[in-house]
């Protein structure tokens, strides 16, 4: 890991910025774009929410983000390297990204949480768990050497694993596509502010306003067009944006 690492700090990449220029991605051929000549830049550090209606392409910006789908048109930079440029293991080591269903495996409960950082420590391991607020799941389940049946957990156990998992791992960004939707309000507060407080950047993809208010900034996608600004300013400028929010600039969330 430190070796991989080493090797993307040499290049420039070891840290968690991004940098889209006019990327532009669709379906197919004769589809209309899901978003177009998209720019937008991302310091090492800072926290972006990113949100729209359902089904206007949040999740499809979450693949271009990591690297893992090619945009149609325009350049996806990690970390001061084109993603095109970086090998798989390369990838895995600069950014993670957290799907909207949690993926964990049968077998150790330790295995599950070191996945993408093997030789983890058990101090860093423990260390990880209380900050996501994972530590009663992982005592009721019988600690890091129980065995883990997926089948068992529900939905909110396996992203809250899969949370503990990523703030664990050596990547300097971190993209959360859903990844709190099956947590209470409460819990969704404490695993940002437990990725606020670790190195990096983090990209939290949501359909909350909360987040939304506690983000650096924000990437509204209204199907036609991409705005990106803090919450107030969106508040201020974006109608679609304030009516997805409910007009609220703080209490509770109107869509919890």
């Amino acid at each position: 890991e430190k070796d991989s690492l080493r090797r993307l700090g040499e290049k420039g990449a070891a840290d968690g910025s991004v940098r889209l220029r006019g990327v532009s991605y669709s379906y197919g051929a004769a589809a209309e774009p899901v978003f177009d000549a998209l720019d937008l830049t991302l310091r090492d550090g800072e926290h972006l929410a990113v949100v729209g209606p359902s089904g206007v392409g949040k999740s499809t910006l979450a693949d271009v983000l990591a690297g893992d789908v090619p945009p149609d048109r325009g350049d996806v930079v990690l970390g001061g390297t084109p993603a095109d440029r970086l090998t798989p293991r390369e990838l895995a080591d600069l950014r993670v990204l957290l799907p909207q269903e949690a993926y964990v495996f049968a077998g150790e409960l330790g295995e599950n949480l070191r996945w993408l950082r093997p030789r983890a420590a058990e101090r860093d391991v423990l260390s990880a768990v209380r900050a996501v607020g994972a530590a009663t799941l992982v005592d009721r389940l019988g600690g890091l050497e129980a065995t883990v049946d997926p089948a068992a957990l529900s939905a909110g156990e396996r992203q809250t694993i899969a949370l503990v998992r990523a703030h664990l791992s050596p990547a300097r960004l971190v993209i959360l596509d859903e990844a709190t939707r099956h947590l209470d309000a409460q819990a969704e507060l404490r695993v940002e502010e437990a990725f606020r407080g670790r190195p990096g950047t983090v990209v939290s993809i949501t359909h909350r306003p909360g987040p939304a208010r506690r983000a650096d900034r924000v990437l509204f996608l209204d199907g036609d067009r991409a705005l990106v600004g803090t919450h107030r300013e969106l508040l201020a400028t974006a109608p679609g944006y304030r009516e997805l929010v409910g007009g609220h600039d703080g209490g509770p969330d109107p869509m919890d």
